[in-house]
């Protein structure tokens, strides 16, 4: 027999090739197994050719390795055909291992169609030489490279099934695992070449029309290590543009739940939001109805929260919201809703077995919400009005339980706040006026259907007139006129205040003026301030801003604003009052002996004229303790330079004592009716005497 010798240089890149082969065919199972359709064919496809060249190019140069004492060469079409081969066994295994499923006899079959393959590449490429006479097997080695080459491929194929999915530590895995493989290919390859024999005096019948060795060796080597540099590149921008996919995705799945959440949730109070609400209030409608049960739906509003809002800013109130709404959460079950409609409204969900279960919780909420908060070094003091609803007595709607529910609520606004009410029929006829009211406001502004009545106030001493009050009127189109009593308190929950306060501001200084171009150059013009009016930021800067728009100099206007209203913030009234009377208009304490005002901040306040309540004026003649009152009044205001009204006066005997006691200026129905401008009788009123106007 002829006697074989080995490269040891090329043995050693066909090792290193077959790691390398393997390692591509774990690596390309990957890629397929985690991509789809027409992109994983693709990767089948690529990888098949890459796996292929690869397993017949470390067995080509295995044989390119092996020379003996004769010439040597390789037939194109066998060698072709052994490269088809592998890389149709390649495809295969591809196939096999990115399945779902790879059960134990899926894997014999597997392995024995890809080791057969295998065996079938490595005798072609053998058989490439065209040996003459034949080359001859050792029957139990080439029945022994058969096995290996079975055994490799059930191997081969387990592993890549087992690292198909891209996990934490995989790569590592994989190089150990193309390790193996590699090492069971090498031991086929040489297990078969070993089981070769070529008796003496053989030709290779290819070493003239074939390839010979040294080219084939250069063109294997180059082309195999370009085609795995090509394919492991792919794979790798492939993963790492995966990894930002997944990235990305992860964020934009982030994202989107970052957005469901805002679309779901107040972002405030972090509550649930209206559109949430409506959901789960559907949801529970379903189930009621479905079950026969019933729930209670509760409408909560915040007593006193405008006011802090208005006058410590909104910050202040945001984080008082916050608060509450964590009152209100830790004081429900978990399996009920709390929700923020917006503003201070809040509507709770609960399920109930009997009435009085909604009941407790609502006693629950007004005890919680009632307590005192503590934020940013002010003690602020809120309380809740609740209505509350039940399904189905109430209503068998979401609408109709959440407008019931909002009716109970102002009625509980309506006699005295800090409360609860269940839903009664009749409250529909009051939340219905209620709203007509606000809607009508609403349109009375640019309708023009505001008007000023003056009324005149006279000197206590001589009983001249001194000046006038214009009180404001609303002339409704349908209910005629209508005084403001009955309609301030909605505009100044509604917020309506703040225009219609302008407004008065607006016109009383346009009749001022026409008063002042007609002579009465000592004149003023007073004007009323609500609570909400006098904590807004801008009326330092609206009042000036009238002045200039009628040219009317500033000590021609005088702003009341009352008792309670100065003494519910000290330091800021005396900060906007100051900042007024700098401007040169006049103040006036309105409704003084009906607060708790405080005669060290009273003193320090800018004030001229004290209007004593015309609650004090009613009983004047038949209750002692309201001359007594009166008289301190009077007696304190002069102390203090102050000026006395008195308002309300009615009959001779009033106006009497009320002179006696020392009040500078009278002023009531005994004295004059409030009448329009055109309707005044300017002949009783003597030249350069003050008038005044308020609302």
């Amino acid at each position: 027999m002829l006697t074989a010798q080995y490269d040891s240089l090329l043995v050693a890149i066909s090792i290193l090739v077959a790691v390398l082969a393997s390692y591509t065919a774990l690596d390309m199972a990957a890629r397929i197994h985690s991509s789809s359709g027409r992109s994983a064919m693709l990767w089948l496809t690529g990888g098949s050719v890459a796996m292929g060249i690869g397993i017949w190019s470390m067995h080509f140069i295995g044989m390119l390795s092996f020379s003996l004492p004769i010439e040597l060469g390789y037939d194109i079409g066998l060698t072709i055909l052994s490269l088809l081969i592998a890389i149709v066994a390649s495809g295969f295994a591809l196939w096999r291992v990115t399945q779902s499923e790879l059960s134990f006899g899926q894997l014999l079959l597997g392995a024995l169609i890809m080791g057969l393959a295998i065996a079938a590449m490595h005798y072609t490429g053998m058989a490439a030489m065209r040996m003459t006479p034949g080359i001859q097997y050792d029957h139990a080695w080439f029945i022994v490279s058969l096995l290996i080459a079975i055994g490799a491929s059930g191997a081969a194929l387990w592993i890549a099934f087992i690292l198909r999915k891209n996990k934490p530590h995989t790569v590592w895995a994989r190089m150990a695992a193309a390790v193996v493989m590699g090492a069971a290919i090498i031991g086929m390859h040489y297990t078969g070449m070993f089981a070769a024999n070529f008796p003496l005096g053989s030709i290779c019948g290819a070493q003239y029309a074939g390839v010979t060795p040294g080219w084939l060796a250069l063109v294997v080597i180059v082309v195999t290590l370009s085609i795995f540099a090509i394919a492991l590149l792919t794979s790798v921008l492939d993963a790492r543009l995966e990894s930002q996919t997944s990235i990305l995705a992860r964020s934009l799945a982030v994202a989107n739940q970052e957005l469901t959440l805002q679309a779901l949730q107040d972002n405030l109070t972090k509550l649930p939001n209206r559109t949430l609400l409506e959901d789960r209030l559907e949801q529970m409608l379903h189930k009621a109805a479905r079950e026969h049960a019933r729930f209670a739906l509760m409408f909560l509003d915040l007593d006193g929260f405008k006011a802090i809002n208005d006058s410590l800013g909104h910050h202040i109130g945001d984080l008082l919201l916050i608060e509450v709404a964590n009152r209100i959460r830790h004081n429900i079950r978990g399996q009920d809703t709390a929700a923020r409609l917006g503003g201070d409204e809040f509507v709770i969900l609960i399920e109930i077995t009997d009435p009085e279960d909604a009941a407790t919780v609502a006693g629950k909420l007004c005890d919680a919400i009632n307590a005192p908060f503590h934020i940013n070094q002010h003690d602020l003091g809120v309380s809740a009005s609740i209505g509350i609803t039940v399904y189905p007595e109430d209503g068998r709607t979401a609408h109709d339980l959440l407008v019931n529910a909002d009716a109970a609520m102002y009625h509980t606004k309506g006699v005295g706040r800090n409360g609860y009410h269940f839903f009664e029929t009749s409250m529909n006829t009051n939340a219905h006026n209620q709203l007509q009211m606000i809607q009508d406001l609403r349109h009375a502004l640019d309708e023009r259907q505001f008007v000023l009545h003056y009324q005149p106030k006279h000197d206590a001493q001589d009983g001249r007139i001194v000046g006038m009050e214009a009180l404001l009127r609303w002339q409704h189109p349908v209910r005629g006129l209508i005084g403001p009593g009955e309609f301030i308190p909605t505009a100044e929950k509604t917020g309506l205040i703040v225009s219609i306060g302008e407004w008065v501001l607006d016109e009383a200084c346009r009749q001022m003026r026409i008063w002042l171009d007609s002579g009465y150059t000592e004149w003023k013009v007073a004007v009323n301030l609500s609570a909400v009016q006098f904590a807004n930021g801008l009326l330092v800067d609206q009042v000036a801003a009238t002045l200039k728009k009628y040219a009317l100099p500033a000590h021609c206007l005088m702003l009341e604003v009352t008792e309670s209203t100065a003494m519910q913030d000290v330091e800021s009234s005396m900060t906007i009052l100051t900042e007024l009377a700098v401007l040169g208009i006049d103040i006036s304490i309105d409704d003084f002996g009906t607060g708790y005002s405080s005669l060290l901040y009273l003193k320090r306040l800018p004030a001229c004229e004290l209007k004593i309540d015309r609650g004090f004026i009613h009983n004047l003649a038949k209750n002692s303790d309201d001359a007594a009152i009166v008289s301190a009044i009077v007696a304190m205001g002069h102390s203090l330079n102050l000026r006395i009204v008195a308002e309300g006066v009615e009959t001779e005997t009033q106006r009497s004592i009320l002179k006696t006691l020392g009040c500078d200026t009278l002023q009531g129905y005994l004295l004059g009716r409030p009448a329009a401008p055109t309707q005044l009788s300017y002949n009783t009123i003597l030249p350069h005497t003050p008038v005044i106007a308020a609302i």
